[in-house]
């Protein structure tokens, strides 16, 4: 195989596996705030109900009216946003753009050194950027504040593993396009 051609599997499966990785820690961060806003609503919806209902055994009327039209309140928002289901449909992507990156990864640092035959390598690098653009087109798209702190924390190291740091270089600190 060609040492050019090998530089350039390595390289575009590189850009794969950096695209893989914000993908992933973006839906991951996009799953967090959606998980933790369905507590914020659900948690005092439940508890202003609770003490809607007691309050109105009480006689206290007006208290309980008010209590009881903020639950609704929050459990209307709560039921229009659906956070539960934002943040599991986020985690999915999230997971599976890190099984794309994982996969590449073996591309990367194994599969092209292992002397396995061209063609063979070529067709499965397509194959992953196919599938890194079918997921890009399913999955919904990040926020940009979910992005933002993906970037953050991948800029910190929060996505090396200490292994990489001691034997491998780490992928490039590269601004990517939003």
């Amino acid at each position: 195989m060609s040492n050019l051609l090998l530089n350039e599997m390595q390289v575009e499966a590189g850009r794969i596996e950096e695209d893989s990785l914000y993908s992933a820690k973006g839906h991951f961060e996009a799953a967090r705030f959606w998980g933790n806003l369905h507590l914020w609503l659900g948690i005092p919806a439940a508890a202003l109900a609770a003490i809607a209902s007691g309050t109105a055994f009480k006689e206290e009327v007006i208290i309980a009216g008010i209590l009881a039209l903020a639950a609704s309140i929050l459990s209307a928002i709560s039921t229009f946003l659906n956070p539960s289901e934002r943040s599991q449909i986020h985690h999915q992507a999230g997971a599976k753009h890190n099984s794309l990156r994982n996969r590449v990864r073996i591309f990367r640092e194994i599969d092209l050194k292992s002397g396995v035959e061209q063609g063979a390598l070529v067709t499965s690098l397509k194959e992953m950027a196919e599938e890194r653009d079918s997921l890009n087109m399913s999955n919904p798209q990040i926020p940009k504040f979910a992005f933002r702190r993906a970037r953050r924390g991948i800029e910190a190291g929060e996505a090396i593993y200490q292994i990489d740091s001691t034997t491998t270089k780490p992928l490039a600190k590269k601004q990517p396009v939003e």
